[in-house]
């Protein structure tokens, strides 16, 4: 069984049709990546996955039970970190754990740990303002898996680091996926960018100009780490490039 189904979904803003009945799914231990030219709803379809927006009509389900609202097993990780500036970092990745039945004394063992975990250590104490673009995602990060989820849902996490910050948060994303000790089993992932897509995904999913459907849904069967020089790795960018610029 899929652990994420997404189902037929359409979404309206007024009149004004933004997602054409896109359905898709995700099972245990794939990384999918949703790629389409801006403004074809890609952010809001992640809202929705995530309960956080109501479709105008169709369904997500997680674990067989259709979402509705958000829900513990479903974490997000925004593109602009989204860190409340007068807390602590460590006090921002507890915001995690909110809705998490812990002791407090639990809840900041966790979060301690976690923190370590992402390469945080000694930072705990200071302020967002004072780490770099990375470290800040990093502490978005921490915060999305504090809970102990199984899905990481994650709008465009990268776009604002720069390319040797973003290389290396793309590699602790893949380590975590293959790290035992975090439950995280699927990903979901909003990219304009096509490499980064074909580097990290087992899926893609393409979607056209608003009002957005599945262009195509393409699988990956590349070993981790992606050679980005293999004739392999080349060719899965320019078929993706190829179904973007059709007119379809």
């Amino acid at each position: 069984m899929s652990i994420i189904e997404v189902k037929n979904i359409v979404y309206y803003i007024n009149n004004l049709k933004i997602i054409d009945n896109i359905s898709f799914a995700g099972e245990k231990d794939k990384f999918i990546s949703i790629i389409g030219p801006s403004g074809c709803g890609k952010s809001t379809l992640l809202r929705i996955i995530a309960g956080l927006i109501k479709p105008s009509s169709g369904s997500v389900f997680y674990n067989g039970n259709e979402v509705t609202a958000p829900v513990l097993g479903i974490s997000f990780v925004f593109q602009d970190f989204g860190l409340l500036p007068w807390l602590t970092n460590i006090e921002n990745v507890k915001i995690g754990l909110a809705r998490v039945e812990m002791s407090k004394a639990e809840k900041e063992k966790r979060a301690y740990e976690v923190f370590k975990n992402l390469g945080l250590e000694g930072f705990e104490d200071t302020y967002p303002n004072m780490l770099s673009g990375g470290m800040r995602q990093r502490v978005g990060i921490a915060r999305a898996i504090v809970s102990n989820p199984t899905v990481l849902l994650m709008d465009e996490p990268f776009s604002s680091l720069d390319e040797l910050t973003a290389e290396a948060l793309r590699s602790d994303i893949i380590s975590m996926l293959k790290n035992v000790n975090i439950p995280i089993s699927s990903v979901i992932m909003i990219t304009h960018n096509v490499e980064e897509a074909v580097e990290l995904s087992d899926r893609i999913v393409i979607l056209s100009q608003r009002p957005s459907h599945v262009k195509e849904i393409m699988d990956l069967n590349m070993d981790y780490p992606r050679n980005k020089h293999s004739p392999d790795f080349f060719n899965a960018v320019d078929h993706i490039y190829n179904v973007l610029t059709q007119n379809i």
